[in-house]
């Protein structure tokens, strides 16, 4: 190395003891006071100024300030508040600002934890910063106090660092001791040398070290400063009133999140001890998530109803949290950061995703969480588990995140090593899911690409029983406590509807295969959707989502095969035999088949008082959070009937607002319009006007092979984004957004996020039909989004289409997207001028013209 490398600390006995300092290193003091730091920090600076370095100030702390305001010093002053993510990526874009062989003051670090509460984070914001200034060749000082941060968190800065020393100051006198002193030696190196004035002694005799240390306070084991909090507010119990309230309002602000409308419903309903349970289950350190709240203050709300009606029909939970630190701290210490900084930024936000994402499902965990990992898995011993992505920003008001991240089912079968290497692959995947281009695109579009995505995650013991060699609940679903999907006047919006299923809710909650969930609307469970008496069957729940305990996985297995089992509980309570099957089988001479059934819930709809309890459940709720929600509920049912229902989940339900009755247009001649329906319409009373409508053509889409049918998908992501901006009305056969291209067209979400309206027609010759699956995470995506959607069932009384209004129109797909001209036989885009929707939700009528 040069010795113009060699850069002096402004002390020359000093510089003696530890050979200079060098471009590159990061030097921490451990200090009992800022007073003494502060001591360090004046030479250091008062001789790079005589240098002529570029100095820079990083100001964050609570303390005084280090150095006093000087022009050519620059500060920066940096927001901890902000948390973890925004303040590392701060301090490292000014770092990548100023350049190479800037020298630093950082204020004491240890006063970030009165702002994140973590010892752990100060270690993870030290190891991404860092690597960062030696690599810019700079030379930067920082401090901790000393017996404050555990020694995992001291040992991670002393492995990252170059320099650490320790700073005693013991009757007036100062000593630097230092501990580390990386690629330089001498034979008095790491003993303790007193500083006087410009010189540095050396102390190497043993009786005066002996009496320098005997006379300082080595600490003992040290807690991370967030269990410290914690076990103080344990105390704050037996306090008065107004002291359990402070200290429960400090730890919602740690757990939850602070000032938003969930955090004062909290306030509102947990007491110290409940805040203090919730911590007792956290694995980790930080916020817990949007999907746990939301889940937590449900059933606290349900608990405390005067009337306690909700409590004796409520399964306990007994879940675990993974806090939101967790999943930097994997970043971190899996040396990810830089590339997640990257991500972070506007250009790199897609393009850098995928490689992210692949690293996400290969880290390690630090020892400490693994242990962790183990004692949840000893607790749950082999229920089955459900891993569930908690995002800060997931079941907010306006953001539901529905479906954007991954839940995953541990079967948890099979050995220890088996279940635990499962259990830790499912986390992973969930962190993974953040890169999701779903999950991406739906937070740019929400201009939310830069707010902090803390991932938390929910663990949850799986509902249910076991049946044989299946595991699944009795029954799930979807519930709301608006009925937006409104099929004829008699129904009462107000009073909620269900999407039930039989089984695992994975079927109630997505848009499944050939199958439909059953609609119960609240005020009349017994009422049917528009269909006919014989599409009962067709309309209805084939398959049933179970967990195999035999093959250690998620699997659907058709009705026929779980309707034997005996599923301690009456099987006509769900479904009844499908007597004019049957008579058909008999008549064409097939005798010994198993029965055939129909899922369709009479008796439970009927007989027992679970409709009612929904009913009332959605109420309240909806009436604490004044605003309408949506949950995930399960529930169990035993030999006499009594049932217990498991609240999973519970967000304020995403809604277009109702708006002020519309004025539906006369017409002359009922003929004389694009189209018209009686209900079979979501997204309130609209008038709007559309500028051009993208018309999928059934014919030249079903004869195209599987490969062509993507490719028709991909074109309406092209048109999503060639229109944007304008009023567009998409129509298609059968349903948008299947995975199953023989059922619709399956686009993304994202492909057709821009569109005013959407539009599914039934195609009779096709067998292609709508579904109105309002519950499912597609229909979340449209109401949130809020695009009005419709559904056309030709041929139904009161209901007129006319395509050729739009078909007799010029096609523009060419000139619109010159490169797109081969597909001009299956989607046609029509120039609407003057065209307008219309939308009342009282009468129900839906006019287009």
């Amino acid at each position: 190395m040069d010795m113009h490398d060699k850069v002096s600390t402004g002390m020359a006995g000093f510089d003696q003891a530890i050979d200079k300092l060098r471009l590159g290193d990061n030097v921490v003091w451990q200090v009992d006071s800022i007073e003494s730091y502060k001591k360090m920090v004046e030479p250091y600076v008062a001789q790079a100024r005589l240098d002529n370095r570029k100095l820079v100030y990083v100001r964050f702390g609570n303390h005084e300030p280090l150095l006093e305001d000087c022009p050519d010093i620059k500060m920066y002053p940096v927001d901890p508040n902000k948390g973890f993510e925004s303040f590392a990526t701060t301090v490292h874009h000014l770092i990548e600002q100023e350049g190479r062989k800037t020298f630093y003051v950082f204020d004491c670090l240890t006063d970030l934890l009165e702002y994140w509460y973590s010892d752990l984070m100060i270690g993870n914001f030290f190891k991404v910063s860092c690597p960062f200034l030696y690599e810019l060749d700079t030379i930067a000082y920082f401090a901790i106090m000393r017996n404050v941060h555990t020694y995992s968190t001291i040992a991670g800065i002393r492995e990252t660092t170059q320099l650490l020393l320790d700073l005693y100051q013991v009757n007036d006198k100062f000593y630097v001791h230092p501990l580390k002193v990386e690629q330089r030696y001498s034979p008095t190196m790491f003993f303790p040398h007193l500083i006087r004035g410009q010189e540095a002694i050396s102390i190497t005799a043993s009786s005066e070290a002996a009496e320098l240390f005997s006379s300082i306070h080595r600490g003992e084991e040290r807690l991370d400063y967030w269990d410290v909090v914690f076990t103080k507010a344990k105390d704050a119990l037996t306090l008065q009133p107004e002291q359990r309230e402070t200290t429960k309002k400090l730890l919602i602000s740690l757990l939850i999140g602070n000032e938003s409308r969930m955090v004062e419903l909290c306030e509102r309903y947990f007491t110290l001890s409940d805040i203090l349970m919730i911590a007792s289950r956290e694995v980790g350190t930080g916020f817990i998530g949007g999907k746990s709240v939301g889940m937590l203050l449900a059933r606290k709300i349900l608990e405390q109803d005067e009337e306690e009606r909700f409590t004796p029909f409520l399964e306990p939970h007994d879940s675990f949290y993974l806090g939101s630190d967790v999943f930097y701290t994997y970043i971190v210490q899996n040396g990810w950061w830089k590339l997640r900084t990257k991500q972070k930024t506007k250009d790199g936000y897609f393009t850098h995703a995928p490689e992210l994402k692949e690293k996400l499902l290969h880290g390690k965990f630090p020892e400490n969480i693994q242990e962790q990992f183990v004692h949840i898995l000893e607790y749950f011993g082999q229920s089955p588990i459900i891993v569930r992505s908690s995002s800060l920003l997931e079941d907010n008001f306006g953001n539901a995140f529905a479906g954007k991240y991954e839940s995953v089912f541990c079967v948890n079968q099979g050995t220890p090593k088996e279940r635990y290497e499962a259990f830790e692959q499912a986390i992973r995947t969930v962190y993974a899911s953040t890169m999701n281009e779903e999950a991406l695109a739906y937070r740019m579009n929400r201009g939310l690409f830069e707010r902090d995505e803390q991932m938390a995650i929910l663990i949850q013991r799986v509902s249910g029983d076991h049946y044989q060699e299946t595991f699944f609940p009795h029954l799930a679903g979807v519930g709301n406590s608006s009925n937006l999907y409104v099929w004829d006047e008699s129904v009462d919006m107000d009073a909620g509807m269900l999407r039930l299923v039989f089984g695992l809710g994975t079927r109630a909650v997505d848009r499944t295969v050939g199958d439909y969930a059953k609609i119960v609307t609240l005020d009349n469970p017994l009422r049917l959707p528009l269909m006919n008496y014989e599409d009962q069957k067709k309309f209805s729940q084939h398959y049933v989502d179970v967990l195999s305990l035999k093959d250690n996985t998620l699997t659907s297995k058709r009705l026929e095969e779980i309707i034997p089992y005996d599923i301690k509980v009456d099987q006509q309570m769900f479904a009844r035999i499908d007597y004019e099957t049957v008579n058909r089988l008999n008549e064409l001479g097939y005798t010994n088949r198993p029965l055939p059934f129909i899922l369709d819930f009479q008796k439970l709809l009927k007989n027992t008082e679970f409709p009612k309890l929904m009913k009332d459940m959605l109420a309240l709720l909806s009436k604490v959070y004044d605003y309408p929600v949506d949950i995930e509920f399960t529930a169990n049912f035993t030999k006499d009937n009594h049932f217990k229902i498991n609240l999973l989940q519970c967000r304020p339900l995403q809604t277009r607002g109702l708006g002020h009755s519309v004025e539906i247009p006369k017409l002359a001649d009922d003929q004389a319009c694009f189209f018209s329906t009686k209900g079979n319409f979501m997204g309130g009373n609209v008038r709007l006007p559309i500028d051009y409508v993208v018309f999928v053509h059934t014919k030249s889409y079903l004869e195209r092979n599987e490969q062509g049918k993507y490719a028709v998908a991909r074109q309406i992501g092209l048109i999503n984004t060639a229109l944007k901006g304008k009023n567009v009305m998409l129509m298609g056969p059968g349903r948008w957004g299947t995975t199953t291209p023989s059922l619709g067209v399956p686009v993304h979400f994202t492909e057709l996020s821009n569109m005013s309206v959407i539009c599914e027609f039934a195609s009779n010759e096709t067998g292609l039909m709508p579904e109105l699956s309002y519950g499912s995470h597609f229909f979340q995506d449209l109401v949130e989004s809020g695009i009005f959607y419709v559904a056309i069932f030709d041929g139904q009384k009161e209901v007129v289409f006319h395509p050729n209004v739009i078909l007799e129109k010029e096609n523009m797909l060419a000139s619109i997207l010159p490169q797109s001209s081969q597909f001009s036989d299956v989607i046609h885009i029509a120039k609407t001028d003057g065209m307008e929707i219309f939308s009342e939700i009282v009468s129900q009528r839906l006019l287009c013209k």
